[in-house]
């Protein structure tokens, strides 16, 4: 049985210190809130992402009590809502009708896109807390445990489990499967990724992206949390405390590897690759060789999100309900908009920061984009839609 350890918005220094206080951005560019409402209670006070997904023109929240909304994207207006009773720890993946959800219980359910009811559920071994994939009618799910299961995507029926021991002490998170063509890619908390094959879970190849050093378990954690990447025919995956690795899909060979350390994860296009470290600084890296080509150090130990594409612009939230625009070129910060401001449901005026910044860890998951909109919700299940001004 592992401890999961949970690292919060000052991230993992032992002398703590205060998120880094926002500057002014010199001639702001504007950002509109287009709608706003809310989703539930969010994820309350468990340390639990739980995204916005859409398909098409519908998008679809949830929150840890097990309510679940879907709403349209250009007006917020619900669309329809369920209260499924079910303690759910991942946000929706949709894929042929359906909404497939991880559990605290330890199972994957599976929900009608059309209204919400449920269709099946099946019982894994452990919590879920990473969202499954979803591919050739076969949804795979990592449980807390370290095992990975693959099941029909219409029924819910067992195909197969890969096993795999986890350490003693981890992160509190999981690194999401990814299925690309016939493989199933997954990271594990001992810095390990593994290619299984889709259609019979056998070992394709493993490769380590980092080797545990330091003399204590929290030294030598080196979690894969954050999802892997694929761009071509390359996988980028990070460790916390250990290293950033392109592998090549097909072999498992590394190419390039580089010290870094990432519980949040990344994004990339054809040429760089985005990243939030664990000091909440973002980096463009070349993605041919991982060299850096900026750094964004302006929303230290604020804890910013796994980046995301906004068409020149990446978007990031953090711990204050806040999403920053910045340049993809160049990493300058363009702008700013706040969700939910002023409208916290905590009120301590304590002056001790990790209990401060704990409760007010405001967006806990990376903003969806969906055409113009950017659309984040809050831990507290408040929603927003927020648009680039021409």
């Amino acid at each position: 049985m592992s401890l999961a350890l949970l690292v919060g918005a000052c991230g993992s220094s032992p002398n703590l210190q205060p998120p880094r206080e926002l500057e002014p951005i010199d001639e702001p560019m504007r950002i509109d809130t287009v709608w706003s409402g809310q989703a539930g209670r969010g994820a309350g006070e468990q340390s639990l992402q739980l995204p916005v997904r859409h398909h098409e023109e519908t998008a679809y929240a949830a929150d840890y009590q097990g309510y679940v909304k879907a709403f349209a994207v250009d007006s917020g207006k619900t669309v329809w809502e369920r209260q499924t009773g079910l303690e759910l720890a991942t946000g929706a993946v949709h894929a042929n009708g359906r909404l497939y959800f991880g559990t605290r219980q330890g199972e994957v359910v599976a929900l009608s896109a059309e209204d919400g009811r449920e269709l099946w559920r099946s019982e894994l071994s452990s919590e879920v807390i990473a969202r499954p994939a979803v591919a050739d009618g076969t949804l795979v799910a990592r449980t807390n445990d370290g095992k990975v299961f693959a099941l029909e995507a219409a029924s819910g029926l067992r195909r197969w489990v890969y096993d795999r021991d986890v350490p003693a002490l981890t992160l509190r998170g999981n690194s999401a499967p990814i299925i690309v063509n016939d493989l199933v890619i997954a990271g594990s908390d001992n810095g390990r990724l593994t290619a299984l094959v889709l259609d019979n879970g056998s070992v394709f190849w493993e490769t380590p992206i980092s080797h545990p050093s330091g003399k204590t378990e929290l030294e030598r954690m080196i979690d894969i949390d954050a999802e892997p990447v694929v761009v071509d025919e390359m996988v980028y995956a990070v460790t916390y405390q250990g290293r950033l690795a392109a592998v090549d899909i097909r072999s498992g060979r590394v190419q390039w590897t580089r010290e870094m350390s990432s519980y949040t994860g990344m994004v990339a296009d054809d040429q760089r690759i985005y990243l939030t470290d664990s000091e909440g600084q973002i980096l463009a890296l070349n993605r041919r060789n991982g060299s850096t080509l900026w750094r964004q150090d302006k929303l230290q130990r604020r804890n910013p999100t796994r980046p995301r594409l906004e068409g020149p612009y990446l978007v990031v939230a953090d711990y204050d309900g806040y999403l920053h625009w910045l340049l993809r070129e160049s990493g300058r910060m363009e702008g700013r908009a706040r969700l939910n401001a002023g409208a916290y449901l905590f009120t301590d005026e304590s002056d001790d920061y990790e209990h401060v910044f704990r409760k007010e860890n405001n967006v806990l998951a990376r903003p969806l984009v969906v055409g113009e909109r950017v659309i984040a919700v809050d831990r507290h299940g408040f929603l927003a839609a927020f648009r680039r001004a021409e």
